[in-house]
C-alpha cells in the first residue's frame, strides 16, 4: 500500500503521525498508542533514511526528554523488532542497509539506555543508604573467596537494593525490554561497556531478593502487589537480557574479559539465591522466587487490579499511567487472569543462563585461574536439588548432563591427562550419583515421587515418572562412564539391600483357600515393603542401563563385577518364576501386586540389557568350555518359560518373551534348542490344542523359535551348525504355525466345508503376521539361514497367491496379504526364484485392475490406500532389481502406473497414494533408464557425440507431465520429494541435458517453479527451489535470458511495464559463474520482490557453479 501512495501524501503522513502520537499518547488507548508506533515505524522501515532522514533522531530525542521517555523506549524497541529482523518483503539489500544504519546507532542508544538505567539505580540508592535491618542483612560478608577477586565488586553488589516508585520501575522494565531485543541481534563488542553489564546485574538482584518484592506487600492491597511483583518482574528481564548476551557462541578476544566478569557476577547471585540462613531454607527461597510474575495472584487480587477504579484514585498521575498500562496488558495477553503478562520465574530465567553456561562457555572459562569451576559445581549442586518443581528439576538435570558430555569429551581428546581430570571433579561428581540415586527411591523421598503421574503418556510416550526415572538413570550411566568403580560401589550395595527384602517375601508366603497369600498385613510394613519394591524397580533399571559399560574392550577388566550382577539377575528372575509373586494375594492387591509384577519385569529387562554382554561370554565360553555360562543359560530359561504363559500378566509375558527373543538373536548359543525348557516352549508354540498367546507375545515367542533355528552360532564352522537337523526343526515349526492357514487353500473338498469369513479374517490375520516377522527378522542373515526359512515357507507363500483373488475386495485381507508378499520380495525374492516371482507379479498386475483400484483408492478410505501403497511397494523392489530379468514388467508397470493409477490420484488434494506413486516413477527412471536412453560407453564420453538414442518417448513425457503438474498442488512434502527426484536425475544422469527434455519442457518447469517463487505458496522450500531454477536455465543461459524471460516477465500480474523493465535490465548474464539471488535493485514490488537476478563473478573453473541465496 505505502509504494502507491503519492510522494506529497507521504510528507504530510510522515509529519502528522509522529506529531498526534506526541500530542496524545499519555490519553491514547494503549493498544492504540502502540499501533500508531508499529505505523510510524514501518513508515521508516520503507523510507529512513533517504526519505525520512529525521527518523531515528526523533527516537533518541524522545528518549533523552524525561517526558517522553517511556514512548521513546516503545518505539526503540520496536524499531529493533520491525528494522533488525524484518519480514520477507524486503529485499536482502535493504535487510543489509537497514542492519548496517541500526548498527551505526547502537553505541549511542546502548549509552542512552545505561545511562536511563544508571540515573534511576543511583537516585533511589541514596534514600536506600542505611536500610532497616533484615533477615538478609548479614549476607554481604559470606561471598565465595575465590569467586570475585576484587573487593570493590563485592562491595558494589552488596548494597542493598532500592525501592523504586511504579513510574521508575516502568522506565527500568521498558529499557531492560529494549536491550534484551537489542542484545538478540547485535554482535559482542566494546558498545557492550563494563558500566551497562554492571548495571544490568544490579537489576537481576531485583528477582533474587525476596525482601525487596515482600516489603511492598506488607499492607495486603494490591496496589502493593503491583509493585512488588514489578520488582521480581524487572529481574526476570534483566536476566533476560544476560541470556541474549550468553547465547552468542562467537566470543571476540577483547570481550572475553567481559564475559568472565558476567560469570563471576552472576554466580554471586547464585550463592546468594542458595545461601542458607535462619529466615529461609535454600528450597523455600526457590519456591518464592520461582512465582510466575503476576501470575501468582488471587483471583480477587487480579479483579481488583483489573477493574476497580477507586484504586487509582489512590494513585499519582504516574502511577496511575502504570496500573492502566497493566490493566491493558493483562487484558491484551491474558483475557481472564495476568498469568499472560510474564510467564517465565526468575528462576527459569536462571536455569536458563547456567545451561547456556554450560553448554556455550564452560569450554572456554574453566581454564580461567579466576573462575573456580569445582565451587561452581557445589553452588550448581545445590541449586539442583532444591528446585521447589519437577520441570525445574528435570531442566538442571539437563544442565549436568551437558557437563558430563563435555568432561566426556574433554577426556577422550587428553587422555593423557585423564587422571588429573577426573581427580579435579570426582568428588563432585560421586556426590550428584549417590544424591541422583537418593532422589529415584521412595524409601527417602516418597512424598515428591507419590506425586509423579505414572499413568497419562506425553509425546513421548513416557508417563511423568518415566520421564523422570529415565532422566535420572541417564546422568548415573555418564558419570558410570567417567567412573565406572565409584559408581558399581555405589549402586550395587543399594541393589543388593533391596533384594534381600524381594528374596527374603518367601518366608511371608502362606497357603490360603484360594490359593498363596503374602502374609504382610500392617499398614507400616506394607507401606515399607512398597518403597523397596519401588526401588528395586527403579535400581533394577539403573543396573539394566549400565549395561553397554560391560562390554566390548571393557570385558575382561570388568567380568567379574558384570558376571556378579547377571548371577544375580538370574537368580531373582527364577525366584519370581518359582514362588509366582505375580500371583499371590496381598494385603493391598492394588499397591503390592503391581509392585511384585513391576519387579519381576524389570528383573527380566535388566537381564535382557546384559544380552551383548552374554554374547561376549559365549565366544569365550566357546573357547573355553565353560560350563558356567551353559548353567547361566540354562537357569536364564528355567525362568523365562513358565512366564510364557496365558495365565501371565500381560506385561510380565512380553517381557518373559523379549527376553527369550534376545537370548535367541544376540547370544545365540548353539545349545539353546537342547535346553528341556525351550524344547517345552516348542511343544506348546506347535501344539494345536494349546490355548494361543496375546498376538504380540506370540509373534515374539515365534520368532525367537525359528531364530533359534535358522541363525548361525558365532565362532562355529559351518560343517558345526547342524543345519540338516535344524532345517527339519524349523519346517516342522512352520508346518504347525500354517497348520489353518493352509486349510484354507482353494480347492473342491474345501469349497463343500465353507468356514464363516470372520473366521477366516482370523486365521489369516494370525498366520501372516508371524510368517512376516520370521522372515523380516532374517532378511539380512546369511544365505544359508533364508534357503532353509523359503524351505520352509514355501507351501505357504503359495496359499497366499491362491488366496489373494478370492479376498481382493477384503482390504483389510488384502492388506495384510501384500504386507506379506512385501516382506518376502524385501528379504528372499532370490530365494523364491524367477519363475515363482514373475508369477505373483503377474497375478498382481491381473487383480489390481483400474477398476479395483478406484475401489480401493476412492470408496475403502485409509485402508484401501495402503493396500494401493503397498502393492506401489512392491513394484519399487521389483524396478530395482539389477539384470534383465524383470525388465519386460516395465512397459506393463508404466502403464498401470500413468494410465491407472495417476489418473485417479492426481487431482484429488489427499496426499494418499502420490508419494508411493512418484517415488515409483523415479526408482523406474533411476535404475531403468537405458530403457528410455539407449547410450554406449564410447558416446557418453566422446564430446560433441550424437544425441542418445531416445526410447519409450511417450512413456517418459508422461512421467515427466506428472511431475510437472505435482509442482502445482499444496502439498509441500510432495514438492519437495519430487523437486529432490529431479535434481536426483540431474546429477545421476544429466536430466536437464537430454534434448527432449531441453527441447520440450526445460522452460515449462521454470515457469512453474518461477510462479511457485513469485506467489510464495511454497516458502520453506525457497533455497531448493532457487537453485533447481538455476541448474535448469544453465543448460542453455541464451535461451532463458533472450526468450524465456521477456515471456515470463510480460505475463507477470501486479507488475507495471517500468518494473518488469528495471527486473529485466537486472538479470544480467555471464557464462562462467551465475549465482542466483533475489534481486537487490528491482522496485520493492509487492508480488515480484522475490524475483531472481543473476549476480557474477569470475572463477578460473569453466564450470558453472551456484549457491543459494543469502
Amino acid at each position: 500500500m505505502w509504494l502507491g501512495v503519492p510522494s506529497q501524501d507521504k510528507m504530510e503522513i510522515r509529519s502528522c503521525l509522529p506529531k498526534l502520537l506526541l500530542a496524545h499518547h499519555k490519553t491514547l488507548p494503549y493498544f492504540v498508542r502502540n499501533k500508531l508506533c508499529k505505523v510510524i515505524v514501518d513508515i521508516g522501515r520503507q523510507d529512513w533514511p533517504m526519505f525520512y532522514h529525521d527518523f531515528f533522531t526523533n527516537i533518541l530525542q524522545l528518549i533523552q526528554s524525561p517526558v517522553t521517555t517511556p514512548l521513546g523506549l516503545i518505539m526503540l524497541k520496536t524499531t529493533s523488532e520491525e528494522l533488525a529482523c524484518p519480514r520477507e518483503d524486503l529485499s536482502v539489500a535493504r535487510k543489509e542497509e537497514l542492519r548496517k544504519l541500526l548498527l551505526e546507532q547502537v553505541q549511542t542508544v546502548l549509552g542512552l539506555l545505561t545511562g536511563i538505567l544508571e540515573s534511576v539505580w543511583d537516585k533511589h540508592s541514596v534514600t536506600a543508604a542505611t536500610p532497616p535491618p533484615s533477615p538478609t542483612s548479614g549476607e554481604s560478608g559470606d561471598l565465595l573467596s575465590n569467586l570475585l577477586q576484587s573487593p570493590s565488586s563485592a562491595k558494589l553488589l552488596n548494597q542493598p537494593i532500592p525501592i523504586l516508585d511504579v513510574e521508575s520501575e516502568y522506565i527500568c522494565s521498558l529499557a531492560l525490554e529494549c536491550l534484551a531485543h537489542l542484545f538478540s541481534w547485535i554482535p559482542l563488542s566494546a558498545s557492550i561497556t563494563p558500566s551497562l553489564l554492571t548495571t544490568i546485574f544490579h537489576f537481576a538482584r531485583f528477582g533474587c531478593d525476596i525482601r525487596a518484592r515482600k516489603m511492598a506487600s506488607v499492607n495486603g492491597s494490591s496496589q502493593n502487589c503491583v509493585l512488588g511483583q514489578e520488582r521480581g518482574r524487572l529481574g526476570v528481564l534483566a536476566m533476560s537480557c544476560i541470556n541474549e548476551l550468553m547465547s552468542k557462541n562467537c566470543v571476540p578476544m577483547e570481550f572475553e574479559e567481559y564475559l568472565l566478569r558476567m560469570f563471576q557476577q552472576t554466580f554471586y547471585l547464585l550463592q546468594k539465591i542458595t545461601k542458607d540462613n535462619n529466615a529461609h531454607t535454600v528450597k523455600s527461597r526457590l519456591e518464592e522466587l520461582d512465582e510466575r510474575i503476576l501470575g501468582s495472584w488471587s483471583g480477587t487480587e487480579r479483579s481488583e487490579v483489573a477493574q476497580e477504579p477507586r484504586l487509582l484514585l489512590m494513585c499519582s498521575q504516574g502511577q496511575e499511567r502504570r496500573f492502566v498500562e497493566l490493566r491493558g496488558a493483562w487484558k491484551q495477553k491474558g483475557g481472564n487472569g495476568m498469568k499472560g503478562c510474564l510467564t517465565c520465574s526468575y528462576i527459569e530465567k536462571f536455569t536458563d543462563f547456567l545451561r547456556l553456561f554450560v553448554s556455550v562457555h564452560l569450554r572456554r572459562i574453566e581454564s580461567y585461574s579466576q573462575f573456580p569451576v569445582v565451587e561452581f559445581l557445589t553452588l550448581l549442586f545445590k541449586y539442583t536439588f532444591h528446585q521447589p518443581t519437577h520441570e525445574g528439576y528435570f531442566s538442571c538435570l539437563d544442565i549436568w548432563t551437558l557437563f558430563l558430555d563435555y568432561l566426556t569429551s574433554k577426556i577422550k581428546s587428553r587422555l593423557g591427562d585423564k587422571e588429573a581430570v577426573l581427580n579435579r571433579y570426582e568428588d563432585a561428581l560421586v556426590l550428584l550419583l549417590s544424591e541422583v540415586l537418593n532422589r529415584i527411591q521412595f524409601t527417602y523421598n516418597q512424598a515428591q515421587l507419590e506425586e509423579l503421574d505414572d499413568e497419562t503418556l506425553d509425546d513421548d510416550q513416557q508417563t511423568e515418572w518415566q520421564r523422570y526415572l529415565r532422566q535420572s538413570l541417564e546422568v548415573v550411566a555418564k558419570v558410570m562412564e567417567l567412573l565406572p568403580t565409584h559408581a558399581f560401589s555405589t549402586l550395587f550395595p543399594v541393589l543388593q539391600d533391596n533384594l534381600d527384602v524381594y528374596l527374603g517375601l518367601q518366608q511371608f508366603v502362606v497357603t490360603s483357600g484360594s490359593g498363596h497369600r503374602l502374609n504382610i498385613t500392617a499398614e507400616n510394613d506394607c507401606r515399607r515393603l512398597h518403597c523397596s519394591l519401588r526401588d528395586l524397580s527403579s535400581l533394577l533399571q539403573a543396573v539394566g542401563r549400565l549395561a553397554e559399560y560391560f562390554t566390548g574392550d571393557m570385558f575382561a577388566a570388568r567380568f567379574s563385577d558384570a558376571l556378579t550382577v547377571v548371577e544375580r539377575l538370574v537368580k531373582v528372575t527364577l525366584y519370581g518364576s518359582q514362588i509366582k509373586l505375580y500371583n499371590i494375594e496381598t494385603a493391598v492387591p492394588s499397591v503390592l501386586k503391581p509392585d511384585l509384577i513391576d519387579v519381576h519385569a524389570q528383573s527380566l529387562a535388566a537381564l535382557q540389557a546384559y544380552s551383548h554382554w552374554l554374547a561376549q561370554y559365549c565366544s569365550e565360553a566357546h573357547r573355553q568350555n565353560s560350563q558356567q555360562f551353559v548353567t547361566l543359560i540354562s537357569t536364564t530359561m528355567d525362568a523365562v518359560t513358565p512366564l510364557i504363559s496365558t495365565k501371565v500378566q500381560d506385561k510380565l509375558l512380553l517381557s518373559a518373551c523379549h527376553l527369550l527373543v534376545s537370548l535367541a538373536t544376540t547370544v545365540r548359543p548353539i545349545f539353546l534348542i537342547s535346553i528341556p525348557s525351550v524344547q517345552k516352549v516348542f511343544n506348546r508354540i506347535t501344539d494345536a490344542s494349546a490355548q494361543r498367546l496375546v498376538d504380540k507375545a506370540q509373534v515374539l515367542v515365534c520368532r525367537a523359535l525359528s531364530n533359534i533355528l535358522l541363525l548361525p552360532c558365532p565362532n562355529l564352522s559351518e560343517s558345526e551348525q547342524q543345519w540338516p537337523m535344524r532345517s527339519m526343526n524349523h519346517a516342522n515349526l512352520i508346518f504347525a504355525l500354517s497348520r489353518d492357514y493352509r486349510s484354507l487353500k482353494p480347492s473342491a473338498a474345501a469349497s463343500q466345508r465353507k468356514m464363516p469369513l470372520d473366521d477366516t479374517k482370523v486365521i489369516i490375520h494370525q498366520t501372516l503376521s508371524v510368517l512376516e516377522d520370521i522372515v523380516e527378522s532374517i532378511s539380512g542373515e546369511s544365505t544359508k539361514s533364508r534357503q532353509i526359512c523359503y524351505q520352509s515357507l514355501q507351501e505357504s507363500v503359495q496359499v497366499s497367491l491362491a488366496l489373494f483373488p478370492a479376498f481382493i475386495h477384503q482390504s483389510d485381507v488384502t492388506d495384510e496379504m501384500l504386507s506379506f508378499f512385501l516382506t518376502l520380495f524385501r528379504g528372499l525374492r532370490v530365494q523364491m526364484g524367477v519363475p515363482f516371482t514373475e508369477q505373483i507379479i503377474q497375478t498382481f498386475l491381473n487383480m489390481f485392475t483400474r477398476e479395483q483400484l478406484a475401489e480401493s483408492i476412492l470408496h475403502e478410505g485409509s485402508t484401501g490406500c495402503r493396500v494401493v501403497e503397498k502393492f506401489l511397494k512392491i513394484l519399487q523392489v521389483v524396478v530395482q532389481e539389477p539384470g534383465q530379468v524383470f525388465k519386460p514388467f516395465l512397459p506393463s508397470i508404466i502403464s498401470l502406473s500413468m494410465e491407472q493409477v495417476y489418473p485417479i490420484i492426481a487431482e484429488r488434494p489427499s496426499p494418499d497414494v502420490k508419494a508411493e506413486l512418484f517415488e515409483l516413477l523415479f526408482r523406474t527412471l533411476h535404475h531403468n533408464w537405458r530403457y528410455f536412453f539407449k547410450s554406449t560407453v564410447l558416446a557418453s564420453v566422446q564430446r560433441g557425440a550424437a544425441e542418445e538414442q531416445m526410447e519409450n518417448e511417450p512413456q517418459f513425457s508422461a512421467i515427466m507431465q506428472a511431475f510437472g503438474q505435482s509442482f502445482l498442488q499444496p502439498d509441500i512434502h510432495l514438492f519437495k520429494q519430487n523437486l529432490f527426484y529431479l535434481e536426483t536425475l540431474n546429477t545421476k544422469q544429466k536430466l536437464y541435458h537430454k534434448k527432449v527434455f531441453r527441447t520440450t519442457m526445460l522452460f515449462q518447469f521454470v515457469n512453474v517453479l518461477l510462479q511457485v517463487l513469485v506467489h510464495k505458496s511454497h516458502d520453506l522450500l525457497q533455497e531448493e527451489i532457487g537453485v533447481a531454477i538455476y541448474n535448469m536455465a544453465s543448460v542453455d543461459f541464451d535461451g532463458f535470458f533472450a526468450a524465456f524471460l521477456p515471456e515470463f516477465l510480460s505475463g507477470c500480474a501486479g507488475v507495471d511495464a517500468n518494473q518488469k523493465n528495471v527486473l529485466g535490465r537486472n538479470f544480467k548474464m555471464d557464462r562462467a559463474v551465475a549465482v542466483p539471488m533475489p534481486s537487490r535493485t528491482c522496485p520493492r514490488s509487492p508480488r515480484m520482490c522475490t524475483g531472481w537476478s543473476t549476480t557474477c563473478a569470475t572463477t578460473d573453473s569453466a564450470t558453472t557453479a551456484c549457491r543459494p541465496a543469502p
